[in-house]
């Protein structure tokens, strides 16, 4: 029995960073729903693969390339959207980079790459389609977050500042936006198994890091974001905003340590 309080169906879903992994799936599951969804990336064959594999059993998924490193790809990406569509009424940020180096190596021109796409880009697309959505009145936009804003990980603090800024961002505009109808959340995954993170977790020490560290005792999926993205997006979600809600199998729960069954300490 479908539920009209979870209901996407006819909503115009705008999502940046869609051709891949967390995107993705996020793509499918609206466009599973009903949902008229367009996925945007940097790479005109991927999205258009994307797509194509998407809209499969009369889904509608479409794509424009976008850099959201680019102030004026945006403007003109939105523009496109609201053309073809006449509105929109969910963005997921969800666009993204990473370079792993040791802090004391990154460089200006590394740290500008990964500020100007998880922060700076994020934020100018939340501004672009907010604008329109401010207009129009009602609106939700649902931004990638990180385990990383819970406990950073060695090797990759500007990452885990761009997400930090992105969860200031979130509260931020949910504020402003909140009273003319526009909630603004975010999703914070864990550790996550995707085709560009394959080989990371394929390291057996890191795998079974992975498990001890988190409850579920396994690695996340991008499709475990699903369920939580249309939650946000739907009448659920209606009284939801300036939150980050974490999808991690329990990993922020707490710091797990190596010790095993009960034992009596004896003081003195």
């Amino acid at each position: 029995m479908s539920d009209a309080l979870f209901d996407v169906s006819g909503q115009v879903v705008l999502l940046s960073g869609g051709s891949r992994g967390i995107g993705k799936a996020i793509a499918a599951g609206f466009a599973e729903r009903g949902a008229r969804v367009v996925v945007t990336g940097r790479e005109a064959a991927s999205l258009e693969d994307c797509a194509r594999e998407l809209s499969g059993g009369g889904a509608e998924v479409g794509f424009e390339v976008c850099d959201v490193a680019e102030a004026g790809q945006i403007q003109a990406c939105v523009g496109k959207v609201l053309d073809s569509h006449g509105r929109i009424d969910c963005l997921v940020n969800c666009a993204g980079v990473n370079r792993r180096i040791p802090a004391e190596d990154y460089t200006a021109e590394d740290f500008d790459f990964v500020l100007d796409i998880n922060l700076k880009g994020a934020f100018q697309m939340s501004q672009a389609v907010g604008r329109h959505m401010l207009e129009q009145g009602h609106g939700t936009q649902i931004n990638i977050d990180s385990f990383s804003t819970y406990a950073p990980l060695t090797n990759v603090t500007p990452y885990s500042m761009s997400k930090s800024g992105m969860s200031a961002m979130t509260r931020g505009l949910a504020q402003e936006w909140g009273p003319k109808g526009v909630r603004v959340n975010a999703i914070a995954p864990g550790f996550i198994l995707t085709d560009l993170t394959e080989r990371l977790w394929s390291d057996q020490n890191m795998r079974n890091w992975s498990n001890m560290v988190t409850p579920l005792r396994r690695l996340g999926v991008p499709r475990d974001m699903v369920g939580t993205a249309i939650f946000l997006a739907s009448d659920a979600a209606a009284f939801v905003t300036g939150q980050v809600i974490r999808v991690d199998g329990g990993t922020s729960a707490g710091t797990n340590w190596p010790i095993t069954g009960a034992f009596k300490v004896t003081e003195g």
